[in-house]
């Protein structure tokens, strides 16, 4: 029986177009994903090309006896590694940067710098493996699914099984395991593709990967036996599973997403810098002594410099007003990075109810391409920008030469995110869902044993 099951399902047209479109779309995310970390190696080596020829270019014009102002404009790279992973789930990696190149000077200012890219690419967003795997494989299984009952019901062949089988309904989980054997090797084809395409390790990220796409293969099935045991007909089948298809892929997350801004308005994103300018600007016209006490009260190691007597200008007043526009810029920039913390934690928890959402958060988790990813940068390139200041004030603060250092040796820095793997919080909530609905399965539906 088995094996008429698998010739009359490999014969049907569903079978031929469905496993073509599942292949074909996948094959095209990730030539998508591939294109996508060239650019970002390609990203990465213009920051350490564009810090080499920066730092020559300015050493050609400035003095070398003017330490403070070679420092205005060299800039120091830091690079937020991108894992071949991130090829398969793109996430907000194509919104930030891979890399960025700040100097000694404001922070804020420099957090925001990106390269511009074309508005409508971003609107359309990256046609990457997840979603491939989140919004498509649904659609192919309903159309492998959702008349397995029905077409034997309606073509008037159901009496002839029933007439042949005293077990009708393990025809349906046959003809159900079939399909799903054949998704199932499907989604396994691609992702051995993009592990040897992509050139992605086999490592613990990898392997969550696959568990969390196959776990949500699985639930979609889940979803469309439960859906098969109503008993209902071909258009009812078809019009349930689309509006559950619906309601998990576009209402439920886009109800999530609204109720988190609504729930954790974010400020300004633009505030922090606004406010630090502000902070730096306005003691332009203010008594140095005041800003000279501040910053020394920061960082006591340099209490023994002193401001020129009777002059206007002086390095160790200018960066010490610049770092002052940080520190009045600092508490907006926190209450931001305060309130971004929240939404995470609320999408992560409530997405434990709404398995698309939670396949798609989990995906870019793995793949370290979320915003936790990006905010963990940003954190590393403050602890960065700090290390260079408080390394090069002391040659700005002395008036040591240019020359007197070899700015040759400084390369970009690496930021490496390497949170580990949540294995309960990823994969429990797909278990437990398709628990509860072949638990919902066994005590519901139609029965199969009459005509």
């Amino acid at each position: 029986m088995l094996v008429y099951l698998w010739k009359d399902f490999s014969r049907s047209s569903s079978f031929s177009v469905g496993v073509a479109l599942l292949l074909f779309t996948g094959l095209v995310s990730i030539y998508i994903g591939g294109v996508f970390l060239d650019q970002q190696e390609e990203t990465i080596a213009l920051a350490a090309e564009s810090q080499r020829d920066g730092i020559e270019h300015t050493l050609d014009f400035v003095a070398d006896d003017d330490v403070g102002l070679f420092l205005y404009y060299a800039k120091f790279g830091m690079v937020n590694e991108v894992p071949r992973i991130a090829g398969l789930s793109i996430g907000q990696r194509d919104l930030h940067p891979a890399a960025q190149n700040v100097n000694i000077r404001n922070l804020e200012e420099q957090r925001h710098e990106s390269v511009l890219r074309n508005p409508l690419y971003q609107l359309l967003g990256n046609f990457d493996f997840t979603f491939v795997l989140v919004f498509l494989f649904p659609l192919i299984i309903i159309a492998f699914c959702f008349n397995l009952y029905a077409e034997e019901k309606e073509g008037g062949t159901w009496s002839l099984v029933l007439s042949h089988s005293g077990a009708p309904e393990r025809i349906l989980r046959q003809k159900i395991l079939l399909r799903y054997a054949t998704v199932q090797a499907s989604l396994a084809v691609l992702l051995i593709i993009a592990k040897l395409y992509l050139a992605i390790p086999m490592d613990a990220y990898f392997l969550a990967l696959m568990a969390v796409a196959f776990l949500y293969v699985t639930f979609w099935f889940s979803v469309s036996w439960m859906v098969v045991r109503l008993g209902l007909s071909s258009s009812h089948s078809a019009l349930t599973l689309l509006l559950v298809w619906v309601a998990l892929l576009i209402v439920a997350p886009s109800a999530l997403s609204g109720l988190a801004v609504q729930l954790y308005p974010t400020p300004e994103a633009y505030e922090a810098m606004l406010e630090s300018r502000d902070g730096y600007h306005n003691k332009w016209d203010q008594a140095k002594e005041p800003t000279l006490a501040s910053f020394q009260k920061i960082y006591p190691q340099f209490a023994n410099y002193k401001h020129p007597e009777g002059e206007s200008f002086g390095w160790l007043w200018y960066y010490a007003m610049q770092h002052l526009g940080d520190v009045e810029g600092a508490p907006a920039a926190a209450a931001l990075n305060e309130r971004l913390q929240r939404r995470i934690a609320f999408s992560r928890l409530t997405s434990y109810l709404v398995p698309s959402a939670h396949a798609q958060l989990s995906l870019n988790t793995i793949a370290h391409t979320d915003l936790t990813n990006y905010l963990n940068f940003q954190r590393q390139l403050a602890s960065f920008h700090e290390r260079k200041r408080l390394a090069f004030y002391p040659k700005i603060f002395s008036g040591e030469e240019v020359s007197a250092t070899d700015w040759s040796a400084y390369a970009t820095e690496h930021f490496n995110d390497e949170r580990p793997i949540d294995w309960v919080a990823t994969l429990l909530p797909f278990v437990l869902t398709i628990g509860l609905l072949l638990l919902l399965v066994r005590f519901t539906g139609v029965r199969y044993t009459t005509l």
